[in-house]
């Protein structure tokens, strides 16, 4: 079973100035998280704006990443659709790359019941029973939340391993913790409830802001697993303001700002993500000097 670490960083998909995928910024700044605090690189998930990234674009972003990490970091494929079929196909190509991993969607938009919910995801793990699954359940951007019922039966799927969590909801992360084996980790899917998850037996934290903090983030994790619960919560307050503030508009718009700002050439959303609006990225600098960030 794959060990993804306690920090996983949702990274961003670089553009240049024409909106093609930047893969050499990709590279640099995959090899720099993997420097500073993160264990894993989850690539092509919500934060690498999946919707609107061809197949293809995904498909050259996992080579060109395996390729320039060469073992310095676990990388997980976003291969997830709301086709069952299509899902299985990404899957399946990212799965002969060699990759450590795949994170998949709950299916968005045709809202299926949490029967086939099940089938689903079962159907892609059967067809690709090499790669470890990360399940992704995100009610807020698919319409339909996975139910923890529904998630204890899929974690007696042998490669089905571990969920990113972003339900927001810590009593639906105790009962899918109580309804699990303990082998079956649980990421936190929002970094401002990272703490209070890990109080509830969450592992670690499928992040934003470790584009940012990642060392900090990875320190957090460890002083609460060594019992240092007021160093965490320490930690855990210092930088709250910049786990909200990266939301403050629709992810990953505030996170490419707050990296152009620090020199990162990583470009623009595409369409229909928009540009980060004047006040907000004043919010954002400020609570990033704030920070020493800038």
């Amino acid at each position: 079973m794959t060990d993804f670490g306690r920090v996983m960083t949702a990274m961003v998909t670089p553009f240049n100035a024409d909106g093609g995928v930047d893969y050499d910024v990709a590279e640099k700044l995959a090899l720099y998280l993997a420097k500073h605090g993160t264990d894993t690189l989850v690539l092509c998930g919500t934060t690498g704006e999946s919707p609107t990234l061809t197949w293809s674009e995904e498909y050259q972003l996992f080579q060109v990443i395996k390729k320039a990490i060469a073992g310095q970091a676990k990388i997980v494929a976003g291969t997830g659709s709301n086709s069952t079929r299509e899902a299985i196909e990404a899957t399946e190509k990212a799965s002969h790359l060699g990759l450590d991993g795949t994170l998949q969607v709950v299916p968005y938009y045709n809202k299926p019941p949490q029967e086939g919910l099940y089938q689903h995801f079962e159907a892609i793990a059967k067809a690709c029973p090499e790669l470890s699954i990360i399940l992704y359940n995100i009610p807020g951007r698919t319409g339909q939340n996975l139910a923890p019922v529904t998630i204890s039966r899929l974690a007696e799927v042998p490669n089905i391993v571990a969920i990113k969590e972003a339900s927001g909801n810590l009593d639906q992360v105790s009962q899918i913790r109580r309804l699990t084996p303990s082998n079956f980790a649980i990421y936190s899917g929002d970094d401002s409830l990272t703490l209070p998850m890990l109080a509830v037996g969450c592992k670690g934290v499928i992040s934003v802001a470790s584009h940012l903090v990642g060392e900090a983030l990875q320190q957090m994790i460890q002083a609460y697993e060594s019992g240092d619960v007021a160093k965490a919560a320490q930690i855990h307050s210092q930088y709250l303001d910049l786990f909200k503030t990266l939301f403050i508009e629709t992810n990953p718009i505030p996170v490419k700002a707050a990296l152009r700002l620090q020199g990162w050439t990583v470009g623009g959303t595409r369409l229909p993500l928009c540009a980060i609006a004047q006040e907000s990225e004043l919010k954002l600098k400020s609570t990033m000097s704030d920070l020493s960030l800038l």
